[in-house]
């Protein structure tokens, strides 16, 4: 692929990078060696996430020039404190990077990164890192560590909630419009931060859907499924990247000189700065490919490193293995140089406090227009997964029983990683309905974990039996989805499937919205319950989002970034899947019995759930109706250098108004490698009136065509290729053929 690594100096004005650098090479003349270790060693100064070697105080620490970047400080008068002594007590005065872990919003809070790529808008993404970025940086933040760019196919892995899916293409556009959202223009302006690309590489893999376990991918997976969404990082001018918790090719990605030095720096031109998760350069020695700290520092120095997260192997033993002879000074001088790079792109060098503005704080955070962006992204973020006898949007007049504890959780709604956001500053479903709807009976139903006894279960039955429609909130607690957050079982928690099955029985239809970060295994729920709409953790304006859409104020456009499985036993599960041997060409075989054709058995299928997921990767309803005309290509040949046009037409036929998304794959038929059946390359949200139409044209090159060939290069191999257009992946409307040629 032809990334093309914008570096932070790159993004300077020439003077502006000229003084940069004069400053850094200065600075790296007067530093000693212990000095210079000095910087590459992060500690922590408040939550943790995990065990550190050691027990150094940051204060005394910064005194003595062993700190160069601090993370998750209490608040912006500790964060004041710590660079007062840095710049001004310190014997070198070099002021300190601070980070924090702003993922999806800073105090504002916005929908899980899961729920916000649920928007197919990648200018969503941006908008929610733009204000996280202006709260952050009010709050004394210089860098977070965001976006997360893992591509997961296994919604066991908590962590999937804080990425955008299974989809590398999707993935890409949504985290490079996370970092442009963070950095902005100018990395040195009072409303940015640094970005950070994370965990490099891989990480989405990790087998059995448990944290820090172990990954095993070949080449081909890691450069065509992992790496795109980090070379659209670098594309974005991204300034720094994460270290991977896993292995690659059982070396850890700490250490991993292949992943670092070779494909990430040389190849890919990332000359910026690489920090460790928290103590992932540590936990070589669990991993078993170092005895002791002294082993971990040799290595990942020389893997092209930079920064220790909290494990004190670069501040114990990096000194001395330059003065040993061990490792080369100039290893240390440049990863030195890298961090100092990113604090004069910062603007630290002409004003260390510019990130401490009481003034500024008070006027950034959590004003008004955060609040109606956040309501925004938390509309888009929506999925209607099914709407059977149009039972939504809300009738006018209607008298509503809403039932479920996440109703009226404020805490939920924020879900995991979030920041400095306060329940306080949540408006729950319950609240707004309340204010919306002239007939509204509330009944929790069910407690927010699940747990459903007998006088809830009476209570809700009689509520939903006497109104026109139940809301019923369902799904997961924040705490069950995020990192350390892996679940074997996907179904609804606790005895929330009681609940359903109990107001279903009722005459009266029902509705469920669910939270959650991750895809459910909700087959029960899906074949029962009329009408589902999945909400994510949305976020401080989930109420007034959610009801927009209930009440039929906005018409979801939302589409699934990762599939919905029937059952666990599908896992992992993704649309773009290689093609096997024996494919399953007749999904309504019964296996269960001896099948008259033996050629029926012997294919891969299971014998009791079928092959395809219970919601398909790019999914989603409206509360109107769209058609698909005329679609066609401008030529059916091409060479490399010519560019292929796709055009198709889209009218809404509804008598709303509405987006659709418009979903363009492609499917290589005959190459040197397997190729999946087919490959999201293009998508466009249309906007339509009802009885509207427009005319949506898609440009393609040779490389889109691209894949990680038998000659282990990217190419695009001549041949016959499929178009096909479509609502979703098991949603095509449309195929059309072109070929390739030399």
């Amino acid at each position: 692929m032809a990334t093309q690594a914008q570096t932070l100096l790159d993004q300077l004005p020439p003077e502006r990078r000229a003084e940069v650098e004069e400053r850094v090479e200065s600075l790296l003349a007067e530093l000693s060696l212990e000095q210079k270790v000095g910087q590459l060693n992060q500690l922590n100064a408040d939550f943790a996430t995990g065990t550190a070697v050691g027990d150094m105080d940051v204060e005394q620490g910064i005194l003595d020039g062993d700190i160069g970047s601090v993370l998750n400080f209490a608040d912006v008068e500790e964060a004041r404190h710590f660079q007062e002594l840095a710049v001004e007590e310190s014997d070198h005065g070099v002021p300190l990077v601070l980070a924090l872990d702003v993922i999806h919003g800073h105090r504002t809070i916005f929908p899980i990164p899961l729920g916000e790529a649920a928007s197919w808008n990648p200018e969503m993404a941006a908008l929610s890192a733009r204000v996280a970025a202006t709260e952050a940086a009010a709050d004394g933040v210089h860098w977070t560590f965001a976006p997360s760019v893992d591509v997961g196919r296994d919604p066991r892995w908590g962590r999937v909630m804080e990425a955008a899916g299974e989809d590398p293409y999707l993935a890409s556009e949504i985290s490079n419009a996370r970092v442009r959202g963070f950095q902005g223009e100018d990395l040195a302006a009072d409303d940015t931060v640094l970005a950070c690309a994370k965990h490099y590489v891989g990480y989405g893999a990790s087998e059995a859907g448990r944290e820090y376990n172990t990954v095993d991918i070949s080449e081909t997976n890691l450069r065509e499924v992992h790496l795109p969404p980090f070379e659209a990082c670098l594309d974005a001018g991204v300034g720094s990247v994460m270290n991977a918790f896993n292995l690659y090719e059982r070396i850890p990605a700490s250490s991993n000189e292949t992943l670092v030095n070779d494909l990430l720096r040389s190849e890919l031109g990332f000359e910026d700065v690489v920090v460790s998760d928290w103590n992932s350069f540590g936990e070589l020695v669990e991993h078993g490919v170092a005895g002791d700290l002294r082993e971990v520092a040799r290595a990942c120095i020389e893997a092209g490193s930079d920064v220790d997260m909290v494990s004190g192997a670069y501040a114990t033993e990096l000194v001395e293995l330059v003065e040993d002879g061990v490792v080369d000074e100039s290893l240390v001088d440049a990863a030195v140089r890298r961090l100092l790079t990113v604090k004069g792109a910062l603007g630290l060098f002409e004003d260390p406090y510019r990130y401490f503005d009481e003034e500024r704080q008070s006027r950034r955070i959590l004003t008004e227009d955060h609040r109606e962006a956040a309501r925004e992204v938390a509309r888009e973020s929506q999925v209607l997964l099914k709407n059977e006898s149009d039972v939504l949007p809300v009738d006018d007049g209607a008298s509503v029983a809403l039932v479920g504890g996440l109703a009226d959780s404020a805490t939920d709604m924020l879900g995991a990683w979030r920041a400095e956001g306060d329940p306080d500053d949540v408006t729950t479903l319950r609240t707004t309905l309340a204010d919306r709807l002239d007939d509204l009976t509330y009944v929790e139903g069910c407690s927010r974990d699940g747990a459903v006894d007998d006088a809830q279960l009476a209570a809700a039955v009689e509520a939903v039996t006497a109104a026109d429609l139940a809301v019923v909130a369902v799904g997961e607690r924040y705490s069950q989805t995020g990192e350390a957050a892996s679940r074997a079982h996907l179904d609804l928690p606790g005895d929330q499937r009681r609940l359903l099955e109990a107001l279903v029985e009722t005459d009266t239809p029902v509705a469920a919205v669910l939270f959650n970060g991750r895809p459910l295994a909700i087959d029960w729920t899906a074949e029962h319950v009329p009408a589902i709409l999945e909400a994510w953790f949305p976020g401080v304006e989930a109420g007034p989002a959610i009801a927009d859409v209930l009440l039929g104020e906005y018409n979801p456009s939302g589409r699934l970034p990762m599939c919905f499985p029937v059952t666990e036993g599908q896992i992992p599960i993704y649309y773009n899947r290689l093609r096997t041997g024996r494919p399953a060409e007749n999904a309504d075989v019964d296996l269960t019995e001896p099948p008259a054709d033996p050629a029926e058995k012997y294919m891969s299928r299971y014998l009791d759930v079928p092959n395809e997921p219970l919601y398909a990767f790019g999914h989603g309803e409206t509360y109107t109706e769209f058609t698909y005309t005329d679609v066609s290509l401008d030529t059916a040949t091409i060479t490399s250098a010519d560019t292929l046009s796709v055009t198709v037409t889209v009218e809404n036929t509804g008598e709303r108004s509405g987006t659709e998304v418009v979903q363009v794959y492609l499917n290589d038929l005959v190459a040197s490698r397997a190729r999946p059946v087919r490959e999201l390359v293009r998508f466009e949200n249309v906007d339509l009136d009802a009885g509207e139409a427009a005319t949506v044209s898609f440009e393609l090159t040779a490389a889109d065509l691209e894949f990680w060939t038998a000659d282990d290069e990217y190419a695009a191999e001549p041949g016959e290729f499929e178009v096909q257009v479509g609502r979703a992946a098991d949603d095509i409307v449309a195929v059309e053929t072109f070929e390739l040629v030399e």
